[in-house]
């Protein structure tokens, strides 16, 4: 009897191991999630909801991110803040994000549209915003060849609009992009907070001061001969 159960279990095994390694991948994938988004929090770049979640599948929006890459990269801090304000018809100045949209105006990280409408509330895809945080962080001037080579190990890189190529293939080579196991980048995909807290928990992470080096030890002076 006790055989038989045993053969049962094996049986049971073989029949659901494919189940079982995908339970592992996406346990795997959900803790390393969860670490790059106390990372971001804890870094104050990203927050959680009042009700102490963070909601890592929720969209960003235009306005969220403008807010983030302020913090980021302290835009606050470059020269171009000083200019005047730019017009934008749908960010009155009492919307949360008017001066970090302002300011990602006039750093350009980020552009309006035409009749300088900013629209605040749209969603971004993945496209957009890598390109955004890499027109923050500074895109490489890489050949059109280079660029090619970058993305040629992605399978979908054919979708990735023309304007992305080049700032995509920057954060691609600054190791800042989480892909799928074939390489796929999803670049057409809106961006989810999620997605945004592990880019920025790359970036974190190379941040971070490296150890000191230690110091060479001198070496005595030999004493000099009589």
């Amino acid at each position: 009897m006790r055989q038989f159960i045993g053969t049962l279990s094996l049986i049971f095994l073989l029949q659901n191991l494919p189940a079982i390694h995908m339970l592992q991948v996406a346990e795997a994938a959900s803790s390393q999630e969860s670490e790059a988004i106390q990372q971001v929090v804890n870094a104050k770049w990203m927050t959680k909801s009042p009700d102490g979640n963070f909601y890592p599948e929720r969209l960003i929006n235009r306005a969220e991110l403008a807010a983030i890459m302020v913090k980021v990269f302290r835009l606050d801090k470059r020269q171009a803040v000083s200019k005047e304000n730019v017009l934008t018809p749908d960010v009155p100045s009492s919307h949360w994000a008017f001066n970090d949209i302002q300011i990602a105006l006039k750093t350009e990280i980020m552009k309006g549209y035409r009749g300088n409408l900013f629209f605040p509330n749209q969603k971004v895809t993945k496209a957009e915003a890598l390109a955004i945080f890499a027109q923050a962080y500074g895109v490489f001037q890489f050949p059109d060849e280079t660029v090619k080579d970058i993305l040629a190990s992605h399978p979908d890189a054919a979708s990735i609009p023309s304007w992305a190529r080049q700032a995509i293939a920057t954060v691609i080579s600054e190791g800042f992009v989480n892909t799928d196991a074939q390489g796929n980048i999803f670049p057409l995909r809106p961006m989810t907070r999620g997605d945004m807290a592990d880019v920025l928990s790359k970036y974190l992470q190379r941040q971070q001061k490296q150890p000191d080096t230690p110091e060479v030890p001198k070496v005595p002076d030999s004493p000099q001969s009589p």
